[in-house]
């Protein structure tokens, strides 16, 4: 005599029926008892990789009611874990457990911002430490200093011989012929010469800083150096900022002499005012802190371009694009830098000063 029953498994995904198959009367259908009466068979656990949850699965056997045949159904019970899980989840996506600054992220710029004094101090402790990588130090000096001495001399020499353009003709017709190699040497040594030489090298090297450290930051060359167990700071940036600030006092003052130089030669040759009237007239004004003045003012810049590029470079995010803008606004911050740290030291060099032409008139 045979039998028929319906097996039912239920899993994740909607109910699936299985076709009814036939079994033999050896399962011992006519020794089952009575309706309504359920015998329960506990299978082993088994894991699903659909919820990567282990479950239990219960093998019911009920009577049918209608035509006295047995039917059996699958069924999956879960664990107690899933349900802590799902309540846990619960708990962290209802709105009244979110912390009130969880959703905010700060802009790229505050972070840079602050990566700014904090890499400056990094900086300072490694050079105080003696934590200088030498070789790499020279080779940045070379590019920052020699390298580019020919374009600072070329815009310094241009640059003077525009003021002088100015200059001699006004003093000119006022009659203050000796007075005009002083104006010019005051205006090169406390401002021109300093300010341009650093704008120079902040178009030249600042963008080079920014835009060497971003690709290897976005190529994860940084990490590899933290791999072999080289501090970042140590091999790339000090070496950077210590050759920033040792070059730019030597390119400034050589810009200085250029600039006088090329002033001199322009009112020689085109106003006719002797060479020597312009050269006294400048060593009268000058005074041994002027020159001073354009040093240390030259200094501070290196350091605002070096530490800024190096800044925006390790800070880069976002690839080929990234590495763009960060050389970009490397250059525009430093620039910004420069002429905010020259009012600043202007005003406190120069704030009682204003008889340095009298010797001159």
């Amino acid at each position: 005599m045979m039998q028929t029953c319906c097996i039912h498994q239920s899993f994740c995904f909607p109910h699936r029926i299985l076709p009814r198959i036939d079994v033999s009367s050896s399962i011992g259908i006519n020794k089952l008892p009575k309706p309504p009466c359920q015998l329960g068979f506990i299978r082993k656990t088994q894991s699903f990789g659909i919820s990567n949850l282990t479950r239990q699965r219960r093998l019911y056997v009920n009577l049918n009611a209608n035509d006295g045949h047995p039917s059996m159904s699958m069924l999956e019970q879960v664990e107690e874990e899933e349900e802590e899980e799902a309540s846990v989840e619960n708990s962290a996506q209802s709105p009244g457990a979110e912390l009130p600054f969880s959703k905010w992220s700060p802009s790229k710029y505050i972070w840079r911002g602050l990566s700014v004094p904090i890499i400056a101090g990094q900086v300072v402790l490694r050079i105080l430490k003696g934590k200088i990588h030498w070789r790499n130090t020279l080779q940045q000096l070379e590019r920052t200093g020699p390298k580019s001495l020919g374009v600072c001399l070329l815009t310094s020499t241009f640059v003077g011989m525009a003021f002088t353009i100015q200059f001699v003709r006004e003093f000119t017709r006022l009659g203050l012929n000796r007075s005009i190699g002083g104006v010019l040497a005051l205006a090169f040594s406390r401002e021109l010469s300093p300010v341009i030489t650093s704008i120079v090298v902040a178009g030249r090297m600042g963008s080079a800083f920014a835009a060497e450290l971003g690709t290897m930051q976005v190529s994860e060359q940084t990490d590899t150096l933290r791999v072999l167990g080289a501090d970042p700071i140590d091999y790339l940036i000090t070496p950077r900022v210590i050759a920033s600030c040792l070059a730019l006092p030597f390119l400034t003052l050589m810009c200085f002499t250029v600039g006088m130089a090329s002033s001199a030669l322009l009112s020689d040759a085109v106003y006719g005012i002797s060479i020597n009237i312009i050269m006294d007239s400048a060593h009268r004004a000058l005074r041994p802190w002027d020159i001073v003045s354009a040093m240390i003012k030259s200094q501070v810049f290196g350091a605002i371009i070096s530490v800024i590029s190096c800044s925006w470079g390790v800070t880069t995010t976002g690839g080929a694009k990234g590495v763009g803008e960060s050389t970009t606004s490397a250059v525009v911050m430093s620039l910004v830098g420069i002429f905010i740290a020259d009012f600043v030291l202007s005003s406190f060099f120069f704030q009682g000063a204003g008889d340095s032409l009298k010797n001159c008139v």
